[in-house]
């Protein structure tokens, strides 16, 4: 099996650069690709779903994808320790009838001595935006990388 770095036990860049990766892959919307971040038998909630393994994951994604278009997230650390990591996040994305919402969660993650993720806990909630009131277009510039989400 490959690694896939950082390793834990994670330091604090470490624990970002992994938090970036995350927001990087998700941001592709290629399901395989994020996908690759998981072991083989990875277990997921999300929201009230339950998803076992990278077939799952890869058929949740794919079918998120279809549904939330124009899909652009920001992921930021809140803390770790050893082989886990605490996230909050943002994204916004619009349906098939162009109504727009920002969705805002946290994220638990615990990892394998290989780097992926055998364990993801999602709690989300939405909220209707106007497209006036977008924040987030498209992955997050080199820039901007690193700072934190604004609560609002």
């Amino acid at each position: 099996m490959a690694d896939r770095p950082p390793l834990p036990p994670f330091t604090l860049e470490a624990a970002r650069q992994k938090v970036q990766a995350a927001e990087d892959a998700w941001n592709s919307r290629d399901p395989e690709r994020v996908s690759l971040a998981y072991s083989e038998d990875s277990v997921w909630r999300n929201r009230d779903r339950f998803v076992r393994g990278r077939k799952e994951i890869v058929e949740f994604l794919t079918q998120k994808w279809e549904r939330e278009l124009d899909y652009a997230l920001r992921k930021s650390l809140w803390t770790f320790a050893d082989n886990r990591i605490a996230v909050r996040f943002q994204y916004e994305c619009r349906d098939a009838t162009g109504v727009w919402c920002r969705s805002y969660g946290n994220e638990n993650w615990e990892f394998d001595g290989h780097g992926l993720m055998t364990r993801r806990e999602a709690s989300i909630n939405d909220v209707v935006i106007d497209a006036s009131e977008r924040r987030i277009f498209g992955p997050r510039p080199e820039g901007e990388r690193e700072l934190e989400i604004p609560l609002q």
